[in-house]
């Protein structure tokens, strides 16, 4: 296949894979990054058309074209990149400054000192090092956990390395001063080069899409297990976990303390200053309760003001600890809604979980803990068993 049938192949695969993109993302636009793709892949297709039109425009013309557009769709790819891992852009004044100067450049090297190799050097450098910088950007979170990502950074590690190393070929088939490939060695390596292109644009895309695909998986489970009002767990996640949870402690033969906590007069808060108070004081509580967790502690939300936590490798007395933090933070912290400071207080029960127990039953032991502290005052730690009032805590709150 000679080498303007496969600029037309190109041409038109890579005019394809921008419409797919486009498409995907005028449907699904809070994806972050695929409009940078997208964009990414139509200056691929400019650079295509303008390698068609290279007979018909002026060289100076084409060369600004043509590293232009190589050059911002790297940079537009690297910007995706960065986009979909939530790290912040970088100054677009340094890309407008490479870019300016790329440019600058390749003119020098066609109007001036005409090298075609320079430009060859040129346009490779800049966004062969922006494709590696993609890849090493996406290649992060674990290849068992994300390998859609590394996936994608791995095509973009070897595009990227191709490239750069690009100009050597050329420099092998031997290029003439004036820009005209000739030889059967030379044709041979820019049918190679455009093979490449074209294969890369297909793995490139199909990681896109990919990585599409793993964003809206991603938030459909967030949908499906997270609370949407305080974005801890929800009930059915939260079993789940406490189940799985629950199975390892038959291995390792460490109880699992497990809390149910529950605010204090949250009816009173409703009828008082309105639901949406209420909603501002169930996100305040979550937050508070986050600041005494570690990262493996799971916390839930069972239903109305009613939330659970389990401690992993915490023992009895983490566990009571953890509770009795909690609770004095939550009492010397009110709620702020408007104008408003709102009291709060929480009410707390512990039950362990040993080997050979059941999730449910734990969590029913813990629940019963935790209404013997309501009627014991509330705003204090119960431990399921304990038969005495637990005089580490403070009943200071006045039942409604």
């Amino acid at each position: 296949m000679h080498t303007p049938t496969l600029t037309i192949l190109a041409a038109l695969l890579t005019a394809l894979v921008t419409a797919v993109l486009y498409a995907v993302w005028h449907f699904n636009k809070n994806i972050p990054g695929l409009r940078l793709w997208m964009l990414s892949f139509l200056c691929s297709l400019v650079f295509t058309v303008s390698l068609l039109l290279r007979g018909w425009l002026p060289e100076v013309v084409g060369v600004v074209i043509s590293q232009g557009v190589v050059a911002l769709g790297a940079y537009l790819c690297l910007l995706a990149g960065r986009s979909y891992m939530g790290l912040r852009p970088f100054s677009h004044l340094y890309a407008v400054a490479g870019i300016g100067a790329l440019l600058a450049l390749s003119v020098v090297f066609t109007l001036v000192y005409p090298h075609l190799g320079m430009r060859f050097v040129l346009m490779g450098v800049g966004s062969g090092v922006c494709y590696l910088l993609t890849a090493r950007t996406l290649a992060v979170g674990g290849i068992h956990r994300v390998p859609a990502r590394y996936l994608l950074a791995g095509v973009l590690c070897l595009h990227g390395l191709f490239v750069l190393l690009r100009p050597a070929l050329f420099a092998l088939g031997g290029a003439v001063p004036d820009g005209v490939l000739e030889g059967g060695l030379m044709a041979s390596v820019s049918q190679f080069v455009l093979l490449e292109a074209i294969v890369a644009t297909v793995l490139l895309s199909f990681g896109a899409l990919i990585l599409t695909n793993e964003f809206i998986t991603s938030e459909l489970r967030h949908l499906a297990e997270v609370d949407p009002l305080t974005s801890v767990f929800n009930r059915r996640a939260f079993f789940t976990l406490l189940d799985k949870a629950v199975s390892s402690t038959q291995r390792t033969h460490m109880p699992l303390p497990v809390l149910v906590l529950d605010l204090d007069h949250f009816k009173t808060i409703n009828d008082t200053w309105g639901h949406r108070a209420g909603d501002d004081v169930l996100r305040h509580f979550v937050d508070l309760a986050l600041r005494c967790l570690r990262k493996e502690d799971v916390m839930g939300r069972l239903g109305g003001e009613e939330f659970a936590i389990f401690l992993p490798n915490a023992g009895a007395q983490g566990a009571r600890a953890v509770a009795e933090r909690l609770r004095r933070l939550v009492e010397s912290h009110p709620a702020v809604a408007g104008a408003r400071s709102i009291p709060l207080t929480v009410s707390i029960g512990i039950a362990l979980c040993g080997p050979g127990d059941a999730a449910s039953a734990a969590l029913q032991r813990a629940d019963e803990a935790m209404y013997l502290a309501k009627q014991r005052g509330r705003n204090r730690v119960e431990m399921s068993g304990s038969a005495e009032p637990d005089t580490a805590s403070a009943a200071v709150a006045t039942v409604a």
